[in-house]
């Protein structure tokens, strides 16, 4: 969904991909800018210092990317995207997000490079739009307690280990037994994450707009175990089935993982916030797909 321009920015927290060069060396050139527009630039701890910028601006943790700041900006492609919303998302700062494609595809990184220095200007006279995305939470249960928790943008996806073994995954939404999956693994996407894992693995492209969320099975034994779309409101548990040396894990938008023990479930739900991307430019999603997909 998407709301009405945001107002004008005058701090803002960034972070990049600190083994891309390009990525950092953008971030630099960045804070020049923003300082030029009279925005304060606060640094990631990391990005900071592999950028040389330690002692030239504010620095701060991960965590605290959103503390202080109208907005966060992310230099390199979809990952750095990912992991600045997984640190806003888990922060009480409700903060938007955009982010600056150094990468490949950049589904989620809409500014182009050559885009920097008019989005930036954009962003900081409030010229931008704002959408708000779906985040899913996922809970671990393990003996009867949660032995974990996370907030993912893009998708919760259980996998089998180094093994090329497959594994057997019960799949019940709300009260009702599904299926009983052999497979790869299984992907639970939102409509933002349906063009990253899920489309690689066969799943639908939903429009970010859709209130919905897709199943999908990563090769999955039987051929007929298709991708399913389901209401965002849906509570979804994934039950593995955990035999020795195929090693499971259920992971958060590829940014954080957890093993998997035998009788352990995986509880998916509509998470209770959402998270905020700024947009700067005119594209439509469509434009993005045709661009991004060589659609023609």
């Amino acid at each position: 969904m998407t709301t009405p321009p945001a107002p004008s920015v005058s701090r803002a927290g960034l972070i990049a991909r600190h083994t891309l060069p390009a990525a950092l060396e953008a971030m630099v050139e960045a804070v020049r800018l923003l300082e030029a527009r009279g925005c304060r630039a606060s640094v990631e701890t990391r990005s900071a210092a592999d950028a040389g910028l330690t002692d030239r601006v504010p620095v701060v943790s991960r965590e605290d990317l959103g503390r202080d700041a109208d907005v966060v900006i992310a230099f390199g492609g979809d990952g750095t995207l990912l992991d600045a919303a997984s640190a806003v998302a888990h922060s009480p700062y409700d903060v938007p997000l955009v982010g600056v494609n150094l990468g490949r595809l950049g589904f989620l990184t809409e500014i182009g490079r050559s885009e920097m220095a008019d989005a930036l200007e954009m962003i900081v006279l409030g010229r931008t739009t704002t959408e708000t995305r779906l985040l899913l939470e996922g809970r671990v249960m393990r003996n009867g307690a949660m032995t974990a928790t996370r907030l993912a943008l893009n998708d919760v996806v259980v996998t089998r280990g180094a093994l090329a073994r497959m594994i057997e995954i019960d799949v019940d939404v709300d009260t009702e037994r599904v299926s009983h999956v052999k497979a790869d693994g299984l992907i639970v996407a939102t409509a933002t994450g349906s063009t990253a894992y899920n489309l690689s693995a066969g799943g639908p492209i939903l429009h970010p707009s859709a209130d919905a969320v897709v199943l999908t099975p990563l090769a999955p034994h039987a051929l007929t175990n298709r991708p399913v779309v389901l209401p965002a409101a849906s509570r979804i548990r994934l039950t593995p089935m955990v035999e020795p040396d195929t090693d499971p894990v259920v992971t958060f938008d590829g940014q954080f993982g957890v093993p998997l023990e035998p009788g352990d479930t995986i509880e998916i739900a509509r998470a209770a916030r959402v998270l905020r991307l700024l947009r700067t430019t005119s594209r439509t999603y469509f434009d993005m797909l045709r661009e991004k997909l060589k659609w023609g």
